[in-house]
């Protein structure tokens, strides 16, 4: 499988706790090439964004069990996946099998992410999924050693993608953004999680000015 470097050097991360969905395998959600389905399309999406300068690159904390655990995508979930690859002009194939299972905070960014015709990528902090011990099926923080390996990945990416700027969503990104970053500017904008969600839209909106609204729901 010939990946894009950035791609390889994620998928060589391995810690206790942690499903890292370029090389593992769920035996209950996923299809049987479902690592290989995952690490392609964002290789892809990768060398599409690297083509030329984006506007930003939207960063989370983590990788959750119902979202980028199963799509390998940030901030994506099964429900969003082939809108995620349609704006790197890109077709993919859903890695998990069954019913689309749908994100909370996954649906409130891509309903504006909908609305928004810009150049963003999307990434985490910390790019594998952290789980409470034998409960792969829980969402924890990453530890500050897992940290510090997504945050090197995080400058690599910067500098792979040279975005104008850093919108670091909560305040643990934030935080891990601000330590890091010192060429392009980091703006902070609330979670939509933990009644976030309101301010979240607010300060998107205020960024970006989105297009109008057509029958999204939140």
């Amino acid at each position: 499988m010939n990946l894009h470097p950035f791609v390889n050097a994620v998928a060589a991360l391995q810690f206790e706790n942690c499903f890292n969905p370029y090389v593992d395998r769920c035996e209950i959600h996923d299809h049987p090439d479902a690592p290989n389905r995952r690490a392609t399309a964002l290789s892809a999406m990768v060398e599409s964004a690297a083509r030329k300068p984006i506007d930003a690159i939207w960063v989370g904390r983590d990788l959750g069990y119902r979202g980028g655990r199963r799509t390998g995508l940030a901030l994506t979930d099964d429900v969003n996946i082939e809108r995620h690859a349609s704006r790197w002009d890109l077709v993919a194939q859903r890695p998990t099998v069954g019913a689309a299972v749908a994100e909370r905070t996954a649906a409130v960014i891509w309903s504006m992410l909908d609305r928004i015709d810009a150049r963003i990528f999307l990434w985490n902090v910390f790019p594998l999924h952290p789980h409470e011990l034998d409960d792969p099926f829980t969402n924890r923080q990453h530890n500050a050693r897992e940290r510090r390996a997504g945050e090197d990945l995080l400058q690599a990416l910067i500098v792979l993608l040279r975005p104008a700027r850093i919108i670091a969503i909560g305040n643990d990104a934030a935080a891990a953004a601000n330590r890091i970053v010192n060429v392009v500017p980091v703006v902070c904008v609330r979670h939509p999680s933990y009644g976030g969600q309101t301010q979240f839209l607010r300060q998107i909106t205020e960024l970006y000015d989105p297009a109008p609204r057509t029958g999204l729901l939140l």
